[in-house]
């Protein structure tokens, strides 16, 4: 059903009891005027744009300790207006902002925030160059989404303040979307509840957007202990019982579960506590695995599987287990109505104009990485993404949740390299340079546009509605696949980012000194291998 606010707002506006802004009727010329206003509003916002895009890349924070990117972000959107929630869902580092003009459509604009492990990279060197070694990185360009947000956001507001429109627009945060353990719980806890639409954003290397079931899969994160009894290795082995030995039999018995398992599903482990020293039977051990497929029946049926396998390891061991879900994502499914209006707003605002410098260092870097094509960075625009007509197999975003909640879109922008392996030192590169800045702009221009269209034409909100619940829902039902009773993992990544956080701070983006990252860094662009 369409959203309570949204039916509530055009039952006032359609009796006449109060004055609203959804009253005044636009031309498609008078739209098409104001889009007009919106891209030179957001053009001449490119200096901002750089800035907060190389301040995010510069603070390269993991999942749950994005401290410093998001008292920087919401520093700005306060300053400009918005009402903050700190720590929504028990999150201490996610928040939702929200700035409202009366009655209209309630539309959220989100984004990731953190960063990968191991990835610093110096920007615009097409060569491995850690800015400190071992440290966390953005790369998979994380840093370049809320940025565009919230240019498109500040400038759609501008715009309906100066023409009295109503409405109202609610940015938020994908924390800890590398973990998937954030977006679950804000649709659990009723985030999402009254809102009508989410555009989602999300760093590719052309401008692009799809309706429908998409590539990739869903999954659940699981984290399985083990507890035994310790004892002196080497003088009393019979006295212990090996909490590993348990995780490794466990991972022993999946191992061999591949083989049966079907092409479109995924799995992959680590191991996140294997015991202390090898003088002593480890008494604790744990196993975390990823479990991914097409459609949540099939990531259920693996989670039961794995369940049976720990109970099993426990049983020949001697030892006890637990487990935990550390995070969730649910397939993902993009609404038409949205899409195709966005779609032909991107095709309006085209791709960046690419220099010289900026193609060269892309083939540079695809050139490094042994890219299957050296061809640069695009220069024609993606078609509409249709649904695909057979699954494929591949990479999941807890995006997916929300999709099931409300109308929702991913709009992909071009502020990367095509080619590269993803979630890797090199996607890092172009993350905090002009590739990066010039495809945050068109992006928030296509963004800013499709708003513009939701909040003028009352009948595209409700089409879009008409596709989520005669479509897309018509034989699916959303499960979410946390309890009431589950935490979100907010301990995650604490003594990584607290080991690393000290000596990345002398290397934090200091604009009042320098114009760019790149400057403050001293990196001459492209700088390429010699």
């Amino acid at each position: 059903m369409i959203k309570k606010s949204f039916l509530i707002a055009m039952f006032l506006c359609f009796n006449g009891n109060v004055l609203l802004h959804a009253q005044k009727k636009y031309s498609q010329k008078q739209i098409a005027k104001l889009k007009s206003e919106l891209t030179t509003t957001i053009e001449g916002q490119k200096k901002q744009a750089q800035v907060m895009v190389d301040k995010i890349f510069s603070f390269a924070e993991l999942g749950f300790q994005e401290v410093e990117s998001s008292k920087y972000i919401t520093g700005i959107l306060a300053k400009n207006g918005f009402d903050i929630e700190h720590s929504i869902s028990g999150i201490p580092t996610a928040w939702f902002a929200k700035w409202s003009n009366g009655a209209g459509p309630v539309i959220a604009l989100g984004s990731d925030v953190d960063c990968i492990p191991k990835a610093s990279q110096y920007p615009g060197v097409a060569y491995h160059k850690p800015i400190v070694d071992g440290a966390p990185g953005h790369g998979e360009g994380h840093n370049s989404g809320i940025p565009l947000n919230i240019l498109s956001a500040l400038a759609v507001k501008e715009l309906m303040e100066k023409e009295n429109i109503g409405g109202t627009l609610i940015i938020w945060p994908g924390i800890a979307e590398e973990l998937v353990a954030a977006k679950a719980w804000y649709v659990r806890d009723g985030l999402f509840d009254n809102i009508d639409m989410c555009i989602f954003t999300h760093v590719s290397n052309n401008l692009s957007v799809s309706y429908g079931p998409t590539r990739g899969t869903g999954l659940i994160s699981v984290e399985y202990s083990f507890e035994g009894e310790a004892a002196h290795s080497a003088g009393s082995p019979w006295r212990g019982r090996s909490a590993l030995d348990a995780a490794e039999l466990m991972n022993i018995a999946w191992n061999y579960k591949r083989e049966h398992l079907h092409p479109l599903k995924r799995s992959h482990s680590i191991f996140t506590d294997a015991g202390d020293q090898p003088n002593v039977v480890p008494s604790k051990a744990a196993i975390w695995f990823y479990f991914r497929d097409v459609k949540y029946e099939g990531i259920m049926d693996m989670y039961a599987l794995a369940n049976d396998m720990a109970k099993g390891a426990a049983l020949m061991t001697g030892t006890t287990m637990t487990s935990k879900v550390l995070g969730t994502a649910w397939p993902r499914h993009y609404n038409k109505v949205i899409a195709e209006t966005m779609y032909e707003n991107i095709k309006e605002v085209g791709l960046p104009t690419w220099s010289e410098a900026d193609q060269i260092l892309a083939k540079a870097v695809q050139t490094e990485v042994a890219s299957d094509k050296i061809e640069g960075l695009p220069t024609e625009l993606s078609p509409l993404g249709l649904p695909v007509e057979e699954p494929i197999s591949g990479g999941s975003d807890d995006i997916g949740d929300i999709s099931w909640k409300v109308p929702t879109v991913t709009m992909r922008f071009p502020s990367n390299i095509p080619g590269l392996q993803g979630h890797h030192w090199s996607n890092a590169i172009a993350m905090a340079t002009p590739i990066a800045h010039k495809g945050v702009v068109v992006g928030a221009k296509a963004e800013a546009m499709t708003i513009l269209d939701f909040l003028l034409k009352p009948d595209l909100l409700s089409g879009a509605w008409d596709y989520f619940n005669n479509v897309q829902s018509k034989e699916t039902t959303y499960k979410p696949m946390i309890t009431e009773d589950d935490l979100p993992p907010i301990y995650l990544n604490t003594d990584k980012q607290g080991q690393f956080r000290p000596l990345l701070e002398p290397y934090y983006y200091d604009e009042t000194r320098y114009d760019s990252y790149l400057e403050q860094l001293g990196v001459k662009y492209p700088t390429l291998k010699e």
